[in-house]
């Protein structure tokens, strides 16, 4: 099984902080490495501070046994290394090579065993942090790392998403008023299932408090800190891995091939792919033919 390359504390090391964002990224889109590059940027200067080591990593499902057109794991691994090439961005190959079904509260297990002195952060959206509860013991997974939850709005097909990969700053085209957002944060908490809402932070930074002792086998490798919930009032981009792909199916019916590579990175040409997929992504899609209609012919 591969894995990325992930150190052990050593015995002078400070605790490392790592985050995670898991998704099947089939394919990795910009709104996957918004919500990543948002974490990153936020807990570098923290981690700078204190002097620790930062990992953010993209953490890629396996291939799921419920859906005929799932994308070989060796393809979708491919984009994810297209998509985060010159930013800090990393990946962990945890899952994906495991037999499906591979359910998050396993993954959380085995990291806490893996980093058990570490600062471990799960990021997710809104979406699927109000269906915990239906999780296969979603509801424990504070019991084994922090949750990093961001509100994801919905965007028109033709609103642009810029991604700036500079260490100190992340550009939205589209401003939003963040008095708005921050009203409605006492909402976004609300959405939450109950049995979470009490874990509730209002700082990021919360999420980084080493653990306070070293984890025994007799603590069923449980957090003896009880993990803690950042809603971050920053929206991030509504945008599906499925979505995507209708699209680019959609387009393939049509075309029969897919706009060529120049199309899309053109400001001039209104076409949804230069918002949501890195070019390098795309052009691997092309000569690949993923996803276009003419791939099921």
């Amino acid at each position: 099984m591969a894995y990325s390359k992930d150190y052990h504390l050593t015995k002078n090391a400070k605790p490392a902080i790592r985050a995670y964002l898991g998704g099947s990224f089939d394919p990795v889109h910009n709104g996957h490495l918004q919500m990543a590059l948002y974490v990153y940027q936020s807990l570098l200067p923290i981690a700078k501070h204190q002097q620790r080591e930062l990992q953010v990593s993209l953490l890629p499902n396996a291939r799921s046994p419920f859906k005929a057109d799932s994308t070989d794991p060796k393809h979708r691994l491919a984009m994810l290394k297209l998509a985060i090439k010159d930013t800090p961005l990393k990946i962990n190959e945890l899952e994906l090579w495991q037999a499906p079904p591979v359910y998050t509260i396993d993954s959380v297990k085995t990291l806490r065993a893996r980093y058990p002195h570490d600062s471990l952060i799960f990021i997710m959206g809104m979406d699927s942090a109000q269906s915990l509860d239906k999780w296969k013991n979603g509801l424990a997974l504070t019991d084994y790392v922090n949750l990093w939850v961001f509100n994801r709005l919905s965007i028109a097909e033709n609103d642009p998403i810029i991604i700036n990969n500079d260490e100190n700053t992340i550009a939205q085209e589209k401003l939003i008023n963040q008095d708005l957002v921050t009203s409605n944060l006492t909402a976004l908490q609300s959405q939450l299932p109950i049995a979470l809402q009490h874990f509730i932070t209002d700082s990021a930074t919360d999420l980084v408090a080493p653990a306070l002792k070293s984890l025994t086998a007799s603590s069923n490798l449980k957090n003896t800190a009880q993990g803690r919930i950042y809603i971050d009032p920053r929206p991030v981009a509504a945008i599906s891995s499925t979505q995507v792909r209708q699209q680019l199916r959609k387009q393939g019916s049509q075309n029969a091939t897919l706009q060529p590579i120049n199309a899309i990175i053109n400001p001039t040409v209104p076409n949804s792919f230069a918002k949501w997929l890195n070019p390098a992504v795309y052009q691997y899609i092309i000569d690949h033919q993923l996803y276009s209609a003419a791939q099921f012919r």
